[in-house]
């Protein structure tokens, strides 16, 4: 649809269950997750052009691989996958070629996001127990916690200058989101609410405008990243 939620059209018309679109930087592709049988266990990752056309499937298996990132030069992507017992990070090439394993260990990793730089890749994982936001190498070395509460963070996204990450958490009882410099400092909460916000992005860094402005994708809300006043792309 529009930025302004008008012209709304389909993109994908199957039978199997779409979701979880990200545009590549380039704009000219989208990857999704989709389940062809509708079965949230064995989701594949789908690239198509931005108009829905040439859709083709990347993975092609019985596990479950799914909620997928592009690297900045559009040519990677990340993804999650239980191909090797349980969730972890894994990437590719846009291709599908090339798919290589990048976490080793006994959590859930999953929601993996690429750094403007393509240097860094963000993640969700309870690797300690709990699930909290982590950062490591593309390469999957030089692993870091970011946020330090035992109540649940994930959903992950790099500013367009890759100096902090809003991210969602329930430390407050709800999800809300917060973001956070790129080295785990600096917390500040955005949303306060009775509703569960999910899934932050930020708007692309334009000259005429600051590029500290991050849009709620699961509400449908825009909101700057100083918290004060939100604006909706349609109504509740």
């Amino acid at each position: 649809m529009d930025a302004d939620g008008s012209n709304q059209r389909p993109l994908t018309d199957n039978d199997a269950c779409d979701g979880a679109p990200f545009w590549s930087p380039d704009s000219t592709r989208i990857a999704l997750t989709s389940a062809f049988d509708c079965n949230p266990d064995s989701r594949e990752i789908v690239v198509m052009n931005a108009d829905g056309s040439d859709q083709v499937k990347l993975t092609d298996n019985d596990v479950d691989d799914y909620l997928s990132s592009w690297s900045p030069d559009s040519q990677q992507i990340a993804f999650a996958s239980d191909r090797d017992g349980n969730d972890e990070i894994y990437a590719m090439n846009a291709d599908g070629s090339n798919p290589r394993r990048l976490t080793f260990n006994d959590a859930h990793d999953h929601m993996p996001a690429w750094s403007p730089d393509g240097t860094r890749i963000a993640f969700g994982s309870d690797h300690e127990g709990f699930r909290a936001i982590y950062v490591m190498d593309v390469d999957g070395n030089n692993l870091q916690k970011l946020s330090s509460t035992r109540a649940g963070e994930n959903c992950p996204a790099w500013s367009p200058d890759g100096t902090r990450i809003t991210f969602a958490s329930w430390r407050d009882g709800d999800g809300e989101i917060y973001v956070m410099d790129a080295d785990g400092g600096n917390l500040q909460q955005l949303t306060n609410n009775r509703f569960a916000d999910e899934f932050p992005a930020w708007r692309p860094a334009v000259k005429v405008a600051s590029s500290a402005e991050a849009a709620i994708l699961g509400d449908t809300w825009i909101r700057p990243t100083d918290g004060l006043g939100n604006t909706p792309l349609r109504d509740r």
